[in-house]
C-alpha cells in the first residue's frame, strides 16, 4: 500500500492548519502557498475533508477553512481514510474460515493481508495532528523507522 497523492495533501493542508491556527479561518490560496500545493486540487481535497468532517468552511470575505475537531483529535489514519477510503493492502476479502480455502495457500494470504493492513490504520491511528505539529516545531522527535511498531 502506499499513500496517495490524496492523502498525502490532504496530510499537508490540515498540518498547515494546526501549524498556522490562529482562531481563524484559512483561506485555500494561503494554504496553497504555505504548502507549494496546487489551489483547484486541494480545493476538491478540502471539501472531501469537509465532508468527512474533519475540516469546516466560512464563506465570503474572512472566509476559509479551519478544523472541525481539536488537532488532538485528528489522526493522520483519519486523514488518509477521509480521502482515500479505507486503509488496507488491497481488496482481498476476508479469509476463509475452518481453512474452506478456495484455492491452495489462500486463506493464509488473505490472513496475513488482513493482519498487515490493521497494523498500518493503527500506527497512522497513533499519529495526531497535534504530534504531528509538535514534531514539525521540533517539540518532539522524529518517529523512528528503524524502531518497528
Amino acid at each position: 500500500m502506499a499513500v496517495s497523492t490524496r492523502g498525502d495533501y490532504a496530510s499537508r493542508a490540515l498540518l498547515s492548519l494546526t501549524l498556522n491556527d490562529e482562531g481563524f479561518p484559512t483561506s485555500v490560496r494561503d494554504i496553497a502557498t504555505r504548502t507549494g500545493l496546487p489551489q483547484p486540487y486541494l480545493e476538491q481535497i478540502l471539501l472531501a475533508l469537509k465532508g468527512a468532517g474533519l475540516v469546516k468552511s466560512k464563506r465570503g470575505v474572512g472566509g476559509g477553512y479551519v478544523l472541525a475537531k481539536a488537532a488532538e483529535e485528528i489522526t493522520i489514519g483519519a486523514i488518509v481514510s477521509a480521502v482515500d477510503g479505507p486503509i488496507g493492502l488491497g481488496d482481498f476479502g476476508q479469509p476463509h474460515q475452518d481453512n474452506a480455502c478456495d484455492h491452495e495457500g489462500q486463506c493464509v494470504l488473505l490472513s496475513i493481508w488482513s493482519d498487515v493492513s490493521v497494523l498500518m490504520q493503527k500506527r497512522l491511528d497513533s499519529y495526531t495532528l497535534a504530534q504531528v505539529a509538535d514534531i514539525a516545531k521540533a517539540k518532539e522527535r522524529w518517529p523512528d523507522s528503524t524502531s518497528g511498531i
